[in-house]
């Protein structure tokens, strides 16, 4: 071990004097050690000194203005929370600037598009996939959708457990001529992965103009291999309501969506249904994305008696609102069977709960629907630009949550890839079953 270098070593003369001056240096030391000592103490002791004289003075002013004893339940608390609960928005600004100087091909910013890409981020951070915000664009197609009238594949996606899903492909449309089932998950567009892509981002890269094509890649429940289809673009025509009647006296009524127009034709095929005076009724909502919820109880309120309640609206404080049905009533007398399956959505499941809730003589058959129960309220924001927010959620009259749950049918009844492409409907059959006794 290396010795450890010490002044003392380096004083002269014989063995006394060196013990001598050892001392002599070990006294200093003591010496010195023992006044900074008792000086800290004397600091302490005037500082322990200073605060109680101060606090006394405060005290005694205090007892002097008031006798009152201050109640904790009286006090107020400031800086409770230590967390800075502030936000400094010169951040976003910030960052803006950033991109200006420093991006790399900044000539070709757009400041709409990083404005209206900023609130759309902001909504997106919520987690709710039908939270969103309409730019021009976007508020111009979706007012389109509602209308009935637009140029695509005719089919209605959602987000499914973080995963785009078609939820119906619409009647007699190319997404249902080319194959396409209620559930397929898409996993491309052409090339682009849809991880992360919004739905608004997914629907804008699907659709086209008439004639041109676009090729997804799909993942299917029970299969093992991904299907690839490229489906020609078209104008979707979207008609709400068809009615015919089956064999046996059975009225059959198709309804795709629940648009502008989907009252007064529902209207229409409930008049041919009473002229026909039927056994039984089906009402086909399979692959019927919803659409609005005023429609839904309109309709309802033409086959329940007036005063039920057909929906409740649960919003974020766990208040409830019951939507009644307005009067109208006309076919609650007619035994009523409600096809449903995974494409049944929305509005769809509103009027599927809500028959099946109030009445003894429906019977649902087909699948569980999708489970898509939220309320989005849209909002203008500026003559071209809405919002969509999600400000409740539907549960049935029961008080049966529908959000991410779905209704479930009284009798399952699946459809396979083999039913389909042979025209075979395992699910009508059983509906005009039920309804002809057997």
């Amino acid at each position: 071990m290396m010795e450890e270098f010490s002044p003392l070593s380096r004083l002269e003369g014989g063995t006394d004097q060196n013990e001598k001056a050892l001392q002599y240096e070990r006294g200093q030391i003591i010496f010195k050690k023992a006044l900074v000592f008792f000086f800290i103490l004397f600091l302490i002791g005037g500082a322990f000194y200073l605060g109680y004289e101060n606090g006394s003075h405060r005290l005694s002013t205090s007892s002097t203005a008031s006798n009152d004893i201050l109640s904790p339940d009286d006090a107020i608390i400031v800086n409770k929370d230590s967390q800075d609960k502030t936000i400094d928005f010169s951040l976003f600004w910030k960052v803006w600037n950033v991109l200006q100087d420093k991006y790399v091909d900044s000539a070709k910013l757009d400041a709409h598009t990083l404005f209206y890409g900023a609130i759309k981020g902001m909504l997106s951070a919520t987690g709710d996939p039908y939270t969103t915000f309409f730019d021009p664009k976007e508020n111009q197609e979706f007012e389109e959708d509602i209308s009935g009238t637009f140029e695509g594949i005719g089919a209605e996606m959602g987000i499914k457990n973080e995963i785009l899903t078609i939820i119906a492909p619409l009647e007699g449309m190319p997404a249902e001529k080319a194959g396409f089932m209620a559930g397929d998950k898409i996993v491309k567009i052409e090339d682009a992965t849809t991880n992360n892509m919004t739905l608004e981002e997914a629907v804008s890269k699907i659709r086209g103009a008439k004639g041109t094509e676009v090729t997804l890649t799909i993942f299917r429940n029970g299969e093992e291999e991904y299907r690839t289809i490229t489906v020609k673009r078209d104008t979707i025509l979207v008609k709400s309501v068809r009615f015919e009647m089956k064999e046996n006296d059975i009225a059959y009524i198709r309804v795709n969506r629940f648009g502008d127009d989907t009252k007064k034709e529902f209207q229409m095929a409930v008049r041919q249904t009473l002229e026909k005076r039927p056994v039984g009724l089906i009402i086909d909502l399979r692959n019927n994305p919803g659409g609005f919820l005023g429609t839904s109880i309109d309709m309802a309120s033409l086959m329940l008696p007036v005063g039920k309640t057909v929906v409740m609206e649960e919003d974020g404080k766990g208040e409830r609102k019951e939507l009644k049905s307005r009067g109208g009533d006309a076919l609650s007398g007619v035994r009523t069977v409600i096809l449903i399956n995974e494409g049944s959505a929305s509005a769809s499941e509103i009027l599927a709960g809500a028959l099946k809730d109030n009445r003894d003589n429906v019977t649902l058959v087909g699948k569980k629907s999708f489970g898509k129960g939220s309320v989005q309220e849209l909002i203008p924001m500026s003559k071209d630009t809405s919002v969509k927010i999600t400000v409740a959620h539907w549960l049935t009259p029961a008080g049966h949550q529908i959000n991410n749950v779905g209704i479930a049918p009284d009798i399952e009844v699946g459809l396979s890839n083999d039913d389909v492409n042979n025209k075979r409907d395992p699910q009508l059959d059983k509906a005009l079953e039920i309804l002809k006794g057997k």
